[in-house]
């Protein structure tokens, strides 16, 4: 199980950008950022497989059962 990663979300993009590093209707890996949070961004894991802010709206927030966090966790982890 991976309680380090207990504070980790998933979102799906749901507006991209014209040659951005999204991908609409993508799930991608949220990172806790209270900053980002307060001016209204989310920190993302992007294409490029780098941290970067993007506006919170670009996306919604998907809660997954357990056994699917691990799964994805596992695979980002390697």
């Amino acid at each position: 199980m991976y309680t380090a990663e207990a504070n980790v979300q998933f979102a799906i993009c749901i507006a991209g950008e014209k040659d951005g590093d999204l991908d609409v209707w993508k799930v991608y890996r949220v990172l806790p950022d209270p900053k980002a949070k307060a001016v209204g961004c989310l920190r993302v894991i992007d294409e490029s497989g780098e941290d970067y802010l993007y506006p919170q709206n670009q996306f919604v927030i998907v809660e997954l059962p357990e056994e699917v966090r691990e799964r994805l966790l596992a695979v980002v982890d390697k």
